[in-house]
């Protein structure tokens, strides 16, 4: 769809983002992932290794951009195998509470029709999968572990916890993905202002104490997600 391989966004990241402050500031980890074309397995770049090609690989869409070649590597959008990848955090993160923004929703109603609406339900589909591969894993070792068949000092106990507007965001289609419009950006901001807010208000004494989503839920077949 882009013979050019014309990418707007790489011109605004170079322009206003300094990564050699990124590199210095030690305050917090950040972590970019990739998928290499060729193993099809995630690449998980850390702080140090964060720059304009990592950044663009991590948002490298196959249908639109050419993959980014780093090191000689081909690689897509993270998302294909790590929409997030939650394993960096058992290593790097003190903390067992992992908090995910969720914006691609897991349920929709009815089946999509038209092209667009097809592809943009494969990427959901696709881009969720390694998310809960990763929260089943989760649960497994938190199950274990309840029933004394996993040491705890070898093991952590991870609590999960998810923010998300999905009966708001449900009815946007694929179309919402590529509206730039100002005032659309401005929707979103207070949709996720609101719902972050609610999070707040209704599950923030959950944090260090237990999940405040039941993971075992999300993955009924009865379980339909609808708020």
């Amino acid at each position: 769809m882009n013979l050019f391989d014309h990418n707007p966004l790489r011109d605004l990241v170079e322009e206003f983002v300094d990564f050699s402050k990124v590199h210095e500031c030690e305050d917090m980890g950040v972590f970019l992932s990739a998928t290499n074309v060729e193993t099809g397995r995630v690449r998980v770049f850390e702080r140090d290794e964060v720059n304009l090609d990592t950044v663009m690989a991590s948002a490298c869409l196959p249908s639109l951009f050419k993959a980014v070649e780093i090191d000689g590597i081909p690689y897509w959008d993270g998302g294909f195998m790590g929409n997030p990848p939650l394993f960096p955090f058992f290593k790097h993160s003190a903390s067992n509470d992992i908090v995910i923004i969720q914006i691609n929703p897991i349920y929709r109603e009815k089946v999509p029709k038209s092209a667009a609406e097809i592809q943009n339900r494969v990427n959901e589909i696709t881009f969720n999968s390694s998310l809960l591969h990763e929260l089943r894993a989760i649960d497994f070792v938190t199950r274990l572990l309840d029933a004394g068949k996993l040491d705890p000092d070898e093991y952590r106990r991870m609590f999960i916890h998810i923010i998300h507007a999905r009966k708001r965001m449900r009815g946007l289609d694929a179309t919402s993905k590529l509206n730039a419009e100002w005032s659309f950006l401005l929707h979103l901001f207070d949709i996720g202002r609101d719902a972050a807010q609610s999070w707040l208000e209704n599950c923030f004494d959950d944090l260090g104490n237990r999940s405040s989503v039941d993971i075992r839920e999300m993955f009924s077949d009865t379980s339909v997600l609808p708020h």
